[in-house]
């Protein structure tokens, strides 16, 4: 019998654009490695940046909100696994899927806490510190809502999976820790990487949709570069980024050796031409892309407390960075500068990113999990639903309200279009 899996994107996957994409690309390489015949549909616009799905054999479909036409689409499809791409998906076909294909696995792709990030964000424009006042706001609500509706959720984070257990009291059973899968880093493959000699410059890269990159962008430019360049005069930093809006063109700095670069057709390439990374991220959640592509490249990285969460696993028993991690603009510039003059500290940094991809982010090892719970899942599925009574009541009360909410909008749409 053919196994099929149908994903309800938030967006079409990126992967040239965002470490979201990215992590998309990875979960449809899992389902394909484990033989499901798979359908990505997506309410949303598709830019020119999306991933040619059809060309890896996906079957790619445009669905509406709030529209009763998705009914017979995901009852005909017949999925056993429907993967919903972020919570704001499960909110607006969850029950839809509920109701048409009961018997559907449903797993819900986090991405990172959105609740974890606007409270941060929220904390760091009130000059605050982050406690429970901020974590506790509407989003995460609805986030936590959406987890225990699901019967699987997959964290991209360990320090997400703590909050989630201590903070929300989220069943352990409901939690899948699942970082980014990726290929480990071969001898062969770090022979080829260009050399210290090599490389010149400094890179920051990121998606500027996503505010917390230009909140480190601007950061740099207001506080940290500037510490920078006083001490290497002849240094370039070379910004890239998919969606540069006016307010980051106008960063841009030639004389300041502030350059923005706008989007990379090749994130491997221009991160291997660069010497040192700088991620000064300031609020966020989640695991941070740039310090994947860095540690792949073999470029050593200064980031701060934020941007390095969940990244080299815990304080005590991780591994060591690959780089510094700086939370004053006067350490994370010098930090920067030292790493970018001594050879023998950056090949030690190096070698660092290189173990913490092979050690913490290593696909076989997190695929073969995956499976093995997908599997066990399945195969207890009524059980385990019948254990989860909160899930059962925040379902019956979503199909109340939002199932209503959602026949109204599409009435009321129907209307104008008749009138």
């Amino acid at each position: 019998m053919v196994k099929k899996l149908l994903v309800i994107g938030f967006v079409w996957p990126e992967p040239q654009s965002s470490a979201a994409g990215s992590r998309m690309m990875q979960l449809i390489g899992f389902f394909q490695s484990q033989n499901y015949q798979i359908t990505f549909a997506s309410p949303c616009a598709k830019s020119d940046n999306a991933y040619n799905l059809e060309s890896i054999g996906v079957s790619q479909v445009v669905i509406e909100l709030n529209h009763s036409s998705f009914d017979g689409f995901v009852k005909d499809l017949n999925p056993n696994i429907v993967l919903f791409d972020r919570f704001m998906m499960e909110e607006q076909f969850g029950w839809r899927v509920a109701e048409q294909c009961p018997n559907a696995l449903r797993i819900l792709d986090t991405e990172d806490l959105h609740g974890l990030r606007k409270g941060r964000q929220q904390a760091f424009k009130d000059g605050k510190a982050f406690d429970k006042t901020y974590l506790f706001n509407d989003v995460a609500k609805r986030e936590i809502a959406s987890i225990y509706r699901s019967d699987l959720s997959l964290i991209i984070s360990e320090v997400e999976m703590e909050l989630l257990k201590n903070n929300f009291k989220v069943p352990d059973d409901l939690l899948v820790y699942l970082p980014f899968m990726l290929d480990a880093n071969s001898p062969e493959s770090i022979e080829l990487l260009p050399k210290f000699h090599e490389r010149q410059h400094f890179i920051t890269i990121g998606n500027f949709m996503h505010e917390p990159n230009y909140n480190a962008v601007l950061f740099l430019k207001e506080a940290i570069w500037p510490l920078i360049k006083k001490q290497l005069p002849e240094a370039e930093l070379h910004i890239y980024g998919a969606y540069v809006s006016q307010k980051v063109s106008q960063l841009h700095n030639k004389k300041e050796g502030f350059l923005i670069k706008g989007f990379a057709d090749d994130v491997n390439e221009v991160m291997q031409n660069a010497k040192v990374c700088l991620a000064p991220i300031r609020f966020g959640a989640g695991l941070k892309g740039k310090l994947i592509d860095a540690m792949q490249n073999g470029t050593p990285c200064i980031t701060t407390s934020i941007g390095a969460e969940g990244m080299f696993g815990p304080e005590v028993s991780g591994l060591d960075a690959n780089g510094f991690i700086e939370d004053t603009p006067e350490s994370f510039a010098d930090r920067a500068v030292q790493l970018y003059q001594k050879e023998i500290l950056w090949i030690e940094k190096q070698q660092n990113g290189f173990q913490v991809v092979n050690e913490r982010f290593n696909s076989n090892h997190f695929q073969q999990k995956l499976a093995s719970i997908i599997e066990e899942t399945i195969q207890q599925l009524n059980k385990k639903r019948q254990n989860n009574f909160t899930g059962q009541m925040l379902m019956h009360h979503t199909l109340q309200s939002t199932k209503f909410m959602s026949k109204w909008i599409e009435a009321k749409n129907t209307n104008k279009i008749e009138n």
